[in-house]
């Protein structure tokens, strides 16, 4: 990513409260995933603007999904090569700094990604938030509903909240752990903003806004999109290097 001064929108709330039973929620669940769920292959481009601790962050990332649990994000620069290209399968993930010959093979992809931008998440996770289904699983009848029109309820090990768009339900927004993310800007049926914070001893430790564009579904990926192209001399880069220089390093 390109780092410069950027200013992030404020952060979203989600309803609090015990709320009043909603035993409804995983019909309301399966209605609001309806066309996220059946996202196989997803390509997108998304402008990220945020900051992970203290450091600001814009730019732009080209990805790529398909499910279960492959993943390709590219860091693209104003000219020349990518800042960076991720290529994960599952729990293996390869990192490239075209720029620096820098690579990183065969780490965890989530501690990439936390790395790079602050937001521990792997393949499967960041399909699944980019297509609008928040973090994927089996929903649970322990739903609740809120004041402000909104209902919650497990899948797994998250929380999803559902909101009303005219006469169907649609996901809000989800929390995992220390992870949140929230959606905005719909259309044709699927999100264009995305908020993603990770909290960290009660405080932000990433807080990420992701505009997408160029969104394309269901479409056939060559396999080599998730094949990393080393460079003729690879210098090799470890996850803890990575760290030190990425935006939490400090």
């Amino acid at each position: 990513m390109v780092v410069v001064s950027a200013c992030a929108p404020k952060p979203p709330t989600l309803p609090t409260g015990a709320g009043a039973p909603f035993p409804e929620f995983p019909s309301a669940y399966q209605q609001a995933t309806a066309a996220c769920r059946d996202v196989r292959t997803i390509t997108l481009s998304m402008a990220v603007s945020g900051r992970a601790g203290s450091t600001k962050l814009r730019g732009r990332i080209d990805a790529g999904f398909a499910a279960p649990a492959k993943a390709r994000l590219e860091g693209i620069a104003p000219f020349g090569k990518p800042v960076f290209v991720l290529v994960a399968d599952g729990a293996r993930g390869t990192l490239v700094l075209p720029r620096e010959d820098r690579v990183l093979k065969d780490a965890p992809p989530d501690r990439i990604v936390d790395a790079l931008a602050g937001v521990p998440l792997g393949p499967a996770a960041l399909r699944t938030i980019v297509s609008g289904c928040g973090f994927d699983g089996p929903a649970a009848a322990d739903g609740r509903a809120f004041p402000n029109g909104w209902v919650s309820g497990s899948t797994g090990d998250a929380t999803v909240y559902l909101r009303r768009a005219g006469e169907r339900w649609e996901v809000a927004g989800a929390t995992r752990g220390p992870l949140t993310v929230t959606y905005a800007d719909w259309a044709s049926g699927r999100p264009s903003t995305i908020r993603l914070r990770a909290d960290s001893q009660g405080r932000a430790a990433a807080d990420l806004t992701l505009r997408l564009s160029d969104v394309e579904i269901n479409t056939t990926l060559d396999p080599r999109t998730f094949e990393a192209e080393l460079p003729p001399h690879p210098v090799p880069l470890t996850l803890d290097e990575l760290r030190r220089a990425g935006p939490l390093g400090g």
